[in-house]
């Protein structure tokens, strides 16, 4: 399955604040947290609401998804949690939405 060597990185951004990256095997990024979090559990959690270490809690089962095109006409997705609240989105926009539809699978879709 695509994306299950991929590496899960949590750091701290130049704010202080905890983020996540999921890097392919060839160091491309192929997912990343949409914002900072001031508690490195909470940050954790979110990545795993995308897939790192296999979604232990079943995190975010109920969550929405959105592919759109954007400006360019390019395709991105964006994931909501009941709340409304957008829990994720593509790092990068797609030519092709199938393309799109892929990261966003690699992604916990």
């Amino acid at each position: 399955m695509a994306g299950e060597d991929d590496k899960w990185e949590i750091y701290q951004d130049k704010r202080g604040e905890h983020r996540w990256r999921r890097k392919a095997n060839n160091g491309n990024i192929v997912g990343a947290a949409c914002e900072g979090y001031v508690k490195r559990a909470d940050c954790k959690a979110n990545a795993q609401r995308h897939g790192m270490d296999g979604n232990p809690k079943g995190l975010g089962e109920k969550d929405k998804w959105d592919t759109y095109q954007d400006k360019r006409g390019e395709w991105r997705w964006r994931r909501r949690a009941t709340n409304g609240e957008i829990t994720g989105s593509s790092s990068e926009s797609y030519k092709e939405k199938r393309d799109c539809n892929a990261n966003s699978k690699r992604n916990g879709r």
